[in-house]
């Protein structure tokens, strides 16, 4: 490959506490991306005002003010991301801009100045890598409490497609769970999804609590549900959360992501229109995860 030129796209809504520290882990980048666009949902505080100070700072950020909306954990997300996307991918290319990767960061998230760089280095390992990132863990009470690590599902908090992955898969599709989407598109066209122990990523706060880990967990549910999950990896998932103290059991968030799940079951609301994605999570997807768990614990088939 060679090229390590890559773009970066960072949705925000009224993140004037983390956005300043997501700026310094991307300005301080030993290979900077090509351009960052960030994306302001609508913000009302101080947001606006930092990301013009950026943008004076530094020519290569860019940033898109949105109208102001309610937030929405839903199709509303994939939206700002996909805006963002499409502006970078067009300035690109109005003004002969090459990348070889295409990046979204969460404006929650810092990270080591080699953070990137270590991605693109797994890249130039295996041509055929099509989405990867780093390991993510949460700050909880001054605490960083590690994420399970699963080495073929890259986090969505900051990832990097290789361009003919991000191309060959549709491009950023407007879907509930986009990341997840982006993961089984790939591997269903033959591409390798990884996420890497050794590279690292923080969220300044726990998982899918934007707006309260109880609401944020009911929306992930949800969201399961319109993707094509079945009841039975649900509840499975369901009683893990309970149980994992990684998850933060003590909020009760398996009972919220389980609700949010039947809620949409119950009432048979629709689901994605997408025979392949559909498909997958209906018929393999627990399949790999429980062949994958008796492989790690020496179970033989």
């Amino acid at each position: 490959m060679g090229i390590k030129d890559y773009i970066l796209v960072t949705p925000c809504k009224n993140e004037e506490e983390s956005l300043p520290e997501l700026a310094r882990s991307v300005v301080n980048q030993a290979i900077k991306p090509k351009m960052w666009v960030i994306v302001d949902d609508g913000s009302t505080d101080r947001t606006p005002e930092i990301l013009r100070d950026l943008a004076l700072k530094h020519k290569w950020i860019q940033s898109i003010r949105l109208n102001e909306k309610p937030r929405d954990l839903g199709i509303h997300v994939s939206h700002v991301y996909r805006t963002g996307f499409n502006y970078a991918i067009n300035y690109c290319a109005d003004n002969g801009m090459e990348y070889e990767y295409i990046g979204s960061v969460d404006a929650d998230i810092t990270f080591d100045t080699d953070y990137f760089g270590a991605l693109i280095t797994e890249f130039e390992k295996n041509e055929n890598l099509g989405i990867c990132s780093g390991y993510v863990g949460n700050i909880i009470n001054s605490e960083i409490i590690w994420s399970d690590f699963n080495k073929d599902l890259p986090s969505g908090g900051a990832r990097l497609w290789q361009k003919a992955c991000f191309e060959d898969t549709g491009g950023y599709l407007l879907t509930c769970s986009p990341d997840s989407v982006s993961n089984v598109k790939a591997k269903i066209r033959g591409w390798d999804i990884r996420q890497f122990e050794h590279v690292k990523m923080i969220s300044t706060r726990a998982y899918a609590s934007a707006e309260g880990q109880w609401k944020g967990y009911k929306k992930l549910g949800a969201n399961n549900y319109f993707i094509g999950y079945t009841p039975a990896h649900v509840l499975l998932k369901g009683i893990k959360l309970l149980y994992s103290r990684n998850r933060y059991s003590k909020n009760g968030v398996g009972l919220a992501y389980i609700n949010g799940y039947f809620t949409e079951y119950l009432k048979n609301a629709p689901r994605i229109e997408d025979e392949e994605i559909l498909d997958y999570y209906q018929s393999k997807r627990l399949k790999e995860i429980l062949c994958s768990k008796m492989k790690f614990h020496g179970v033989k088939k």
